[in-house]
């Protein structure tokens, strides 16, 4: 149970000046990337006076479940370009996929409620933290915490008045005690009104039970990128190449100056409520934006150099365990999709070719999933 935040940097923007390179295709920083075993050895003593984004909507009719026929087929999987990509999206290779059902949409509030209702599954953010699975996760001869900071809670975005930078991310994450699927902000907060939003502070634990409850599995990262492509070739979003703040709204991200100001240009300041923008082409909503989709891979940043060149991957699994530099101890998985704190000044994840681990154990407030079957 260890959180690592990534903070999807890009050295773009004009508002802030930074003195450290972004995380491109030359160099191997984080982005978008977090873990909350770095906050449980460092919580903070209060919450500060931050603005909490919180933009509801209200519905009337509940979205049930509902799958699209993916028909399989064979694409180069990876990054298109250089721009905003990082080198875990290198080098392309070639893939094929069997053909399956998705979910059209992620999974929401109203059938994960369904789920825990049915089964009395409690998750992974409202158990309290065991520090002997905890330390497996952390460097050798790390002291434990004390017992108040392994109390069950979650990672929350919060935004803040104003940054030192973009690269201490702990100026927008915190570790917030009380935080799950049912209080996204806090133990004060509640999803009364929200069974259409997407459910988050989902671990993978979290996302496998479930898919296994309703006879479903989580996808790969290939069936998962074939379905954001949506029948389009060599394009880098699953609408084309228009940037995202180009034309009208496609999706749900940050728009404005991250993480200080979201001018809502697409209607929402946080979490929007799941098929509110244009379907790709096969029909799938929020394939980019909106919340991080956690996938059955492992996630290995070089995985992609494992390819034969001239070869076609059949329905590949990912890696037979996770590599990752930075958090050596902490079980990785992949997502996918990228959420509503991207932006292309700090994080352009929202690309149908982003990449970035997950802690295992980390719920967080821009993470949930949605679920594929097999034919």
């Amino acid at each position: 149970m260890y959180f690592t935040l990534f903070s999807c940097y890009n050295d773009k923007s004009d508002s802030i000046k930074i003195n450290q390179k972004n995380d491109s295709i030359n160099n191997h920083n984080s982005c978008c990337e977090n873990s909350r075993n770095n906050f449980l050895l460092n919580v903070p003593d209060a919450h500060r006076d931050l603005e909490i984004s919180n933009h509801d909507t209200n519905f009337t009719d509940v979205v049930t479940d509902e799958m699209i026929f993916i028909e399989g087929g064979e694409f180069m999987m990876g990054s298109v370009e250089e721009r905003f990509a990082l080198q875990r999206e290198f080098p392309r290779h070639r893939v094929s996929v069997t053909s399956f059902f998705m979910d059209a949409h992620e999974v929401t509030n109203y059938e994960f409620k369904k789920f825990v209702q049915e089964t009395g599954y409690i998750t992974v953010a409202e158990k309290h933290i065991d520090w002997n699975d905890l330390k497996k996760q952390l460097p050798p001869n790390t002291p434990k915490p004390n017992d108040e900071q392994l109390e069950p809670g979650s990672m929350v975005f919060m935004a803040p008045k104003s940054v030192r930078n973009l690269i201490d991310y702990s100026q927008w994450w915190y570790w917030i005690k009380g935080a799950n699927w049912k209080h996204p902000q806090g133990p004060e907060s509640s999803i009364e009104g929200k069974d259409n939003f997407p459910v988050v502070h989902i671990a993978y634990k979290d996302a496998l039970a479930y898919s296994k409850w309703c006879g479903k599995r989580l996808p790969t990262e290939a069936e998962w990128e074939w379905a954001a492509r949506g029948g389009l070739e060599n394009k880098i979003y699953p609408w084309g190449n228009e940037l995202v703040d180009d034309g009208s709204p496609k999706c749900n991200y940050w728009s404005g100056v991250f993480p200080t100001s979201n001018d809502a240009k697409d209607g929402f300041i946080s979490l929007a409520p799941v098929k509110q923008f244009t379907p790709n082409g096969y029909g799938l909503y929020d394939m980019a934006g909106n919340v991080w989709e956690i996938c059955a891979d492992w996630f290995d940043d070089r995985y992609y150099e494992s390819f034969e060149r001239f070869t076609t991957a059949i329905d590949p699994k990912g890696p037979k365990t996770w590599s990752y530099s930075l958090e050596p101890y902490d079980p990785k998985r992949v997502i996918r999709g990228g959420s509503y704190l991207c932006n292309d000044s700090y994080c352009s994840s929202y690309r149908v070719s982003a990449r970035m681990p997950h802690s295992e154990e980390t719920g967080m407030s821009h993470t949930g999933f949605r679920c594929v079957r097999d034919i």
